[in-house]
């Protein structure tokens, strides 16, 4: 059998698809060693602290050595899997020995350096470090992490990180409204999380490549390159020494892992951070439930989510365009308040993976129709744990709908890099008074919690007011429109 030369194996290291995140799971391999892939196929799917993520591979080959078995957490910047490009790819098509490796390579081979520029994955300067597999219960070998599929609560619940949006490269030229760029690239580009109205091109007649888009990521991340190959790993401890959880005789206990880690640092962080304020109010919401039904069978609303959720996010944007100071956040370095004249309105959503929060980006300059739609998409995404990290980054105010599971309302941390949160009580018939005599009324209770650094009890106590007269009479979205 020939043998392969290193210069025509490519090393395809686990990127940073989230901003500052140092390592993912590998949930499950697409291919195995022997398989050829091109340009753009996914080949794993990974789990970081925020969401699951497939990866793209950046070129053409055959695959010769997956390094990881699934269940693996692997530091971002370690090779995950090797690739023979070129000339090599002919003979890495012969029969693999191993379907999968077992232990991690112990050394990398350089790959080539191309004249000019040359792109590479986001995050591959973080320092090396141990390597863990995914533990496993009894004596199983490592299996194909099961995909989340479990659906989401109708109303979604919960809160977790969201991170500040990262700085825009300089804007790519465009054809009318669209960037130019292949079907594959805008894939990546959508993995990754990358705007491709930032990429500067460097194709043809202005089209963007995958490069370019790596390129941007890089940027991006401003993580420097490593000089050298990365030292070697030490093997992984077998998965039967330490299992995902373990019972005794009277508990069980779990390690704590992934979202959910991430999600305990942010809220500690958050609740001895910023200083917590909690205001609420009891509100005759039968209007706005009546309201509901009508949308619901508006032809305009056809197909589209509608719910009460939908109107007291509505409510919500038009309490922060009458108390703009509400939208806003601490930069603790400079000693500055910063107003932002824009409402990425983020939805809390409790998912089998954990609790996160993806945002709508622009909400304050959609319709009630393109709010509905917005939201639809955020669910079912959110619902086939495909959230991506980007969607979860740059949030300004958060809805939590608490009432799904039946409590009146709830005090909600802050999300990090956010003054305000609004939880969302149940919505029950209560006797209220209403023209002069108790009737059966649809009631719910809202909670507003603040940043009382940046947000004073006026301004808070004004924006909550705002949103509970526009759902007890919502006519008031067209009056204060």
């Amino acid at each position: 059998m020939t043998t392969m030369t290193d210069s025509s194996v490519r090393e395809f290291k686990m990127p940073d698809v989230g901003e500052g995140l140092t390592e993912a799971e590998i949930l499950k391999w697409y291919v195995q060693p022997g398989d050829t892939v091109t340009d753009g196929q996914v080949v794993c799917e990974v789990e970081t602290a925020k969401a699951a993520v497939e990866l793209p591979i950046p070129y053409d080959g055959v695959v010769r050595e997956l390094h990881f078995p699934e269940g693996t957490t692997v530091d971002v910047g370690t090779s995950i899997i090797a690739v023979a490009v070129g000339d090599g790819a002919a003979v890495a098509a012969e029969p693999a020995q191993e379907a999968v490796a077992d232990t991690p390579a112990t050394a990398e081979a350089e790959e080539p350096k191309p004249e000019g520029r040359q792109p590479v994955l986001v995050g591959y300067g973080v320092a090396t470090s141990s390597t863990r597999r995914r533990p496993r219960k009894g004596g199983q070998a490592p299996a194909g992490a099961q995909e989340a599929s479990a659906a989401v609560q109708a109303e979604l619940n919960g809160h977790g990180p969201a991170e500040p949006a990262a700085p825009a490269a300089p804007a790519a030229p465009v054809t009318g409204d669209r960037p130019l760029a292949k079907p594959p690239v805008r894939k990546l580009a959508k993995d990754l999380g990358v705007d491709l109205t930032t990429v500067v091109p460097s194709g043809p007649d202005g089209i963007i490549t995958r490069e370019d888009v790596h390129a941007a990521v890089t940027a991006r991340s401003a993580t420097p390159e490593p000089q050298a190959a990365p030292a070697p790993v030490t093997p992984a401890p077998s998965p039967a020494a330490a299992p995902t959880s373990y019972d005794t005789a009277r508990e069980t206990r779990v390690p704590v892992k992934g979202v959910r880690k991430a999600t305990a640092a942010a809220m500690v962080g958050s609740a001895f951070t910023a200083p917590h304020v909690t205001e609420f109010v009891t509100v005759d919401v039968t209007r706005t439930m009546k309201l509901v039904e009508e949308l619901k069978q508006d032809k305009e609303y056809a197909g589209l989510r509608v719910n009460p959720l939908l109107l007291i996010a509505k409510a919500l944007l038009v309490a922060i365009r009458r108390n703009p100071d509400i939208n806003a956040s601490w930069d603790e370095a400079a000693q500055e308040i910063v107003v932002k004249h824009y409402v990425n309105l983020g939805i809390a959503a409790a998912t089998p993976r954990g609790l996160i929060v993806p945002n709508i980006k622009d909400a304050h300059a959609q319709t009630l129709p393109q709010l509905a739609g917005s939201l639809g998409e955020l669910v079912s995404t959110a619902r086939e744990g495909k959230t991506s990290p980007a969607a979860m980054q740059g949030g300004t105010v958060t809805i939590t709908n608490v009432g799904v599971f039946g409590v009146d309302t709830g005090t909600p941390i802050l999300n990090p890099g956010e003054s305000a949160i609004l939880a969302v009580g149940a919505i029950k018939l209560q006797p209220w008074v209403h023209k002069g005599k108790v009737k059966p009324r649809q009631v719910t209770t809202l909670a507003l919690s603040f940043d009382h650094r940046l947000v004073d009890g006026e301004l808070g106590s004004k924006v909550l007011a705002d949103v509970a007269a526009v759902l007890e009479q919502p006519k008031r979205l067209i009056s204060w429109a």
